[in-house]
């Protein structure tokens, strides 16, 4: 049974995982065996989380990259194949949000969430399928969310994107899946990371946050996730105990999507 979440002998690159979500996925591959590779576009987040991966112990290889520019996609994808050897395992985690009423939002701010949350993945993606062809199969996971499935108030863009990437994942599962890849999603729900921190905050008078108490009261686990209850799922859809699983979006969000909700 061990052996068949075993990452043994894998090399995994997590885009944007300097920290957060990101950061407990490269951490629970590591911890599976995986050698673990990630980038992120500034240089301070770089020396930042090698840092904090060396506290715990993993050697991560770091990379300065932007994932919505080609050349540097071609560029990590033959460097981390010159350090560590071919990739075994992709997670699209890299991941923007923009909360802005439509109404308000510019055209520009909408193409600059799709294009680091949806023309991203695609472009790690494409780069790296001809070597996983060649290699004979391989595993890519996409950072998806609720947001696949539900709207909400302001993220129109990140809706957008994230349904986008849903579908993108289903097609690569069509396209690819005779080569031996799979290619599911983790969808997770309201997840306490510094990206949803102002959404947690108190006001001023100590009371919660109107939007805490909203999460709170639409979870039936009556809490927030962490980025580590991300991890078990992460390591199943990056293992051989997921060979017949194509396509899918497995959405680790304490049962909202399950729940209509308290009876005011």
């Amino acid at each position: 049974m061990n052996d068949l979440f075993s990452l043994e002998g894998k090399v995994a690159l997590v885009t944007g995982a300097a920290y957060g979500i990101g950061f407990a996925i490269a951490e629970a591959l590591a911890l599976a065996g995986a050698k673990i590779a990630f980038n992120c576009r500034k240089e301070e987040h770089l020396f930042t989380a090698l840092a904090e991966y060396e506290k715990k112990g993993i050697s991560a290889k770091g990379y300065l990259a932007d994932v919505t520019d080609e050349d540097d996609v071609s560029s990590l994808v033959g460097k981390i194949g010159e350090d560590l050897g071919g990739i075994d395992i992709l997670v699209n985690n890299a991941g923007i949000i923009k909360r802005i009423p439509m109404l308000e939002m510019t055209a520009l701010e909408f193409r600059e969430v799709i294009d680091v949350d949806l023309v991203g993945p695609f472009l790690m993606t494409k780069e790296v399928l001809p070597q996983m062809i060649e290699r004979g199969g391989g595993k890519i996971i996409n950072i998806c969310s609720m947001m696949s499935e539900l709207g909400r108030e302001t993220v129109s863009a990140y809706a957008a994107a994230k349904g986008g990437l849903k579908m993108l994942t289903k097609n690569v599962a069509a396209e690819y899946g005779k080569y031996n890849i799979q290619c599911n999603g983790i969808g997770p729900g309201y997840i306490a990371t510094p990206q949803t921190a102002p959404l947690r905050e108190p006001r001023p008078d100590g009371s919660r946050h109107p939007f805490d108490s909203f999460i709170l009261s639409k979870t039936p686990a009556e809490r927030w996730g962490t980025p580590q209850d991300l991890q078990g799922a992460a390591i199943f859809l990056a293992s051989q105990a997921s060979d017949f699983v194509n396509g899918q979006i497995l959405y680790v969000d304490g049962g909202i999507l399950a729940y209509i909700g308290k009876q005011p």
